[in-house]
């Protein structure tokens, strides 16, 4: 287990009284991060319209995000190492309040992106540092299975919880509200973290990657704009073309740098473990397909079925509920018992099931007997998923690797978010428009197959996004083979050597 995994009795330091308040702490900035992916999703047509954007532009609020967000995460997890996590977690609070007060004060559209970007990168030095301090918070097993059960539920729903608060923020108040909201949310978590969490300090002594900074961040960076300039310009485009070739490039210098620098940033020793390697490809996989039907089901709600912001808010929220109690009331109380892939290949098997369920949407479908069942499977089936492989990928990390392990599960999630929608939606909106080419016979009936094409589109990529989710049910089978916490981790072994 892991407070033995150095031979010293698990009784050997008192756990802190007040760990708990500390959850609430780190949860909250977590939640933060999290929901700032789609908050403004719901909020992108008023913000468009207020500060005249074109359509092609748009897309830059959100990628802007999720670009510093996954590309700069490996980076921000070394700098929670060598700083110390609770300094880190505070200044990336304080610099993410700060970035969402610019971007609610945005007069033009530049200014909107450019505070997007900077509230990514202030995130990807966030998010790290508040995973490695619940790692180093909770150490007793079954304690830290219901801290990951928590932290695993809020991973996994606070961008479904986004849709809901950017719809309320957007219908009754403005759609600036949906960044301002960040300010006295990082207000309250800095003044929790100053009060309650605990760190060692950093480690004075070593040094960054500089050229893995380079190479790592920069092949992450240019492969996920390949993907989000694929939709406008086509998989054939030589900019999307050259932007992929360079982005594996990087990251094929990036693996042989890390062989050879003295201070690595992503000691390959964690990754070369064969369960945290399932664990990192499952999150990333399983992800490709949520956050691209998030973005489907946003619209399908909206403009097929009419809904309003706050209604579509709340059309999520049985979602929400689904992936809490999956990874608390299910996962978190039955990883002691099962192997995680006994938790993982089924709830992948379970959100696919959902999924399918969505490929029968058409522009009459009902919210309660064509929606709702599969948005619960899906919600079960990513509960199921998301907490294992927090718990499972962090399990016996040496101290000074937990910033940077922690670090590669949110790049793989914020990764496979940005390669999930920009690959689904390409997918959807090549095969709507192919759909409405053949059918569009009668001008006269142009609004229907419009809906009809636009819909079809969606169930395409939907069957995509399954597919996928198997994958991920697979990969999480056949790659991830920890044990049940209980019977000890083999996992565990490895991870500390190597390190000075």
């Amino acid at each position: 287990m892991n407070v033995t995994r150095t031979g010293e009795p698990a009784q050997a330091a008192d756990p802190d009284p007040r760990r708990w308040w500390g959850l609430v702490i780190i949860a909250l900035a977590q939640l933060m991060v999290v929901l700032d992916a789609t908050i403004v999703n719901i909020a992108l047509p008023s913000a468009q319209e207020d500060l005249g954007m074109t359509d092609g532009n748009r897309q830059w609020v959100i990628t802007a995000y999720t670009l510093a967000f996954g590309g700069l995460l490996l980076l921000g997890g070394r700098i929670a190492d060598l700083v110390g996590r609770k300094r880190t977690f505070v200044i990336g609070l304080v610099g993410f309040a700060a970035a969402s007060a610019l971007g609610g004060a945005a007069t033009t559209s530049g200014m909107l992106f450019g505070a997007r970007a900077l509230q990514g990168v202030f995130a990807a030095v966030l998010a790290p540092s508040a995973l490695s301090l619940l790692t180093t918070t909770f150490t007793d097993p079954k304690e830290r299975g219901k801290a990951f059960g928590i932290y695993g539920a809020l991973a996994g729903s606070g961008s479904a919880i986004g849709f809901i608060v950017g719809g309320l923020l957007t219908e009754y108040l403005d759609w600036r509200w949906c960044l301002y909201v960040n300010v006295p949310i990082a207000v309250v978590a800095v003044i929790g973290a100053l009060a309650l969490l605990h760190d060692s300090p950093g480690h004075a002594g070593a040094r960054l990657d500089v050229p893995g900074v380079l190479l790592g961040c920069g092949g992450l960076v240019a492969i996920v704009y390949g993907f989000a300039e694929a939709e406008p310009r086509g998989w054939t485009d030589p900019m999307v073309i050259a932007l992929f070739a360079t982005g594996v490039a990087l990251l094929a210098g990036f693996v042989w740098w890390q062989t050879r620098a003295p201070v690595p940033l992503l000691p390959l020793h964690i990754v070369k473990d064969r369960t945290r390697a399932g664990c990192f490809l499952t999150m990333a996989l399983a992800v490709i397909g949520m956050f691209g039907l998030f973005l489907f089901m946003t619209y399908y709600l909206q403009v097929i079925l009419d809904y309003s912001p706050v209604m579509t808010g709340l059309a999520f929220l049985p979602l929400t509920a689904a992936i809490i109690i999956g990874s608390t009331q299910i996962a978190a109380r039955l990883l002691d018992h099962v192997a995680p892939r006994l938790l993982m290949a089924p709830g992948a098997l379970l959100a696919a099931v959902g999924m399918v369920l969505l490929t029968r949407l058409t522009v009459h479908s009902s919210y309660a007997t064509d929606i709702l069942p599969a948005l619960i499977l899906m919600g079960l089936g990513m509960g199921l998923i998301f907490m294992p492989v927090f718990a499972t990928a962090t399990a016996g990390v040496a101290p000074q690797d937990s910033g940077v392990t922690s670090a590669t599960i949110n790049t793989s999630q914020q990764v496979g978010g940005s390669i999930g929608t920009a690959l689904l939606n390409t997918i959807a909106t090549t095969s709507s428009a192919a759909y409405i080419t053949a059918h569009l016979t009668d001008p006269a009936q142009r609004d229907l197959v419009t809906k009809e094409g636009i819909v079809h589109g969606y169930t395409v990529a939907i069957w995509w996004a399954a597919a996928i989710m198997l994958l991920a049910g697979l990969v999480a089978a056949l790659m991830v083979t920890a044990k049940p916490p209980k019977h000890g981790a083999p996992q565990e072994a490895p991870v500390p050597e190597k390190v000075a």
